[in-house]
C-alpha cells in the first residue's frame, strides 16, 4: 500500500489538524462553481456533447478501461467520439495530439494506452486546459462528434452533458472519507448525487449508504488474453506461461493489483516492483534467464522501442452493466444537434436504478 492511501484510511490526531484545510477545499470547490453560476467566470459550451468520466478520489479507480469500453460502445453505435485529457504535469501545456509515436514518458502511460488502444478512430488530446484541448481537437477533427473528458468532474469551466463517476470498492474505497489532504477525496461525497451515473468497480461494502447516489451500474474489469509487445497480432491466454521461467514486472502503481492477478491466475512468476511512475529503460529487464516478461499493458507500452519476443503485455477489459448503454443512449439523444449522427444511434428503455 502506498504511504498516501495508508494515511488516507485512518484517522490520526494530524487528520484533525488538517480537517479545516479540508473544509477550505471544499468551500473553495462551491466558489468556483458558483462564480461559474453566475457567469463571474466564463465557462465553455462545445458544438457537440461532452461526457466527462472521473473518480471522485484521487485515484484511478478503473477510469481509463471504462474510457475505452465506452469509445468501443460509441463507435458500435455510429458515433464519432475524441478525448481530451490533462496529463502529466511535465506536459507542455498547449493542446497536442497523442499519437502512438508520442514519447510515454512525457505523456505518462494511461494517456499513451488510451492513444494506443483508439487509434486513428478516436483521437486523443492533451494538454492543460480542457476546454482549449477540446476546441483544439474538434478544429483538427470536425466529423468528431462527442468529446469524451478524461477527468474534470470538479471543475465546471468545460461544460458537460453527461458526468459519469468511477467509484472503486475493490480495495479502499472512500478512505477515511475525508477530502484533501486530509482524505483521498477530491469532492464531497454528496456530489456522487448529483451526477448522471456512479459506475461502481468491486462489490459495494455495507458500510457505505448509496440509497442517494444517482443510478449506480457495476464494472468487472478483467484480464484473460495477452500479447506480444514486439507483435502484437500474437495474442495467446495469459494461463500459457503457466510453464515458462516467467517475470512479471509493474510500477508501484500497478504492482498491487498485478501481482494478485498473477496469484490469482496460478502464475509461477519472479515478481520485480519498481518505483510510482517509474521510467523503464531496457537496462530493467536483465533477466538472461526469462523465457517470458509480464508487465501490465499501461507499463509495457513504454517499452515498445526495445521490445523483443520475450516482452508481454497484459490489458484490461472492462465488463459494464448494460443498463449504462441506456441511459448513455438517452441522455445523447437529447444534446446531439448532428442529424445525421442522431439518426445513428439506437435507443433502449433504461430500467431503473441497478445495483450489482
Amino acid at each position: 500500500m502506498k504511504l498516501s492511501e495508508l494515511y488516507w484510511h485512518r484517522f490520526t490526531p494530524l487528520h484533525i489538524l488538517l480537517w479545516p484545510l479540508s473544509v477550505l477545499f471544499g468551500i473553495f470547490l462551491l466558489l468556483r462553481k458558483l462564480c461559474y453560476w453566475l457567469d463571474i467566470f466564463q465557462s465553455v459550451k462545445l458544438p457537440v456533447p461532452v461526457i466527462v468520466v472521473d473518480s471522485i478520489t484521487t485515484e484511478d479507480g478503473g477510469k481509463t478501461p471504462l474510457i475505452l469500453w465506452l469509445v468501443d460502445f460509441l463507435q458500435a453505435r455510429g458515433l464519432r467520439p475524441g478525448i481530451v485529457t490533462r496529463g502529466y504535469s511535465d506536459n507542455p501545456g498547449t493542446p497536442m495530439a497523442v499519437t502512438d509515436t508520442s514519447d510515454p514518458t512525457v505523456i505518462g502511460g494511461k494517456i499513451m494506452l488510451l492513444a494506443k488502444r483508439c487509434g486513428n478512430t478516436c483521437p486523443v488530446w492533451v494538454g492543460d486546459d480542457r476546454a482549449a484541448v477540446a476546441q483544439a481537437l474538434l478544429y483538427a477533427n470536425p466529423s468528431c462528434n462527442v468529446i469524451i473528458c478524461n477527468d474534470g468532474l470538479h471543475c465546471p469551466r468545460l461544460e458537460r452533458n453527461i458526468e459519469i463517476v468511477v467509484a472503486d470498492f475493490s480495495e479502499h474505497s472512500f478512505g477515511n472519507g475525508l477530502m484533501l489532504p486530509a482524505g483521498p477525496l477530491r469532492e464531497s461525497l454528496d456530489r456522487l448525487e448529483n451526477v448522471d451515473a456512479v459506475v461502481t468497480n468491486g462489490k459495494l461494502t455495507e458500510d457505505i449508504d448509496s440509497s442517494d447516489w444517482a443510478p449506480t451500474y457495476n464494472m468487472k474489469l478483467v484480464s484473460e488474453t495477452i500479447y506480444n509487445l514486439s507483435d502484437p497480432s500474437n495474442c495467446q491466454l495469459a494461463s500459457d506461461l503457466k510453464d515458462k521461467r516467467l517475470y512479471a514486472v509493474a510500477d508501484f502503481n500497478n504492482s498491487q493489483e498485478f501481482f494478485d492477478y498473477i496469484q490469482m491466475a496460478g502464475l509461477n512468476a519472479e515478481l520485480h516492483s519498481f518505483s510510482e511512475d517509474h521510467r523503464f529503460v531496457q537496462q530493467d529487464f536483465n533477466f538472461p534467464d526469462a523465457e517470458a516478461i509480464l508487465m501490465p499493458e499501461e507499463n509495457a507500452i513504454q517499452c515498445s522501442e526495445f521490445a523483443d519476443n520475450k516482452l508481454w503485455a497484459l490489458p484490461v477489459e472492462a465488463w459494464v452493466n448494460n443498463e449504462l448503454k441506456a441511459l448513455v443512449l438517452r441522455k445523447l439523444r437529447r444534446q446531439m444537434t448532428d442529424e445525421d449522427a442522431s439518426n445513428d444511434v439506437t435507443y433502449a428503455q433504461p430500467r431503473k436504478k441497478i445495483v450489482d
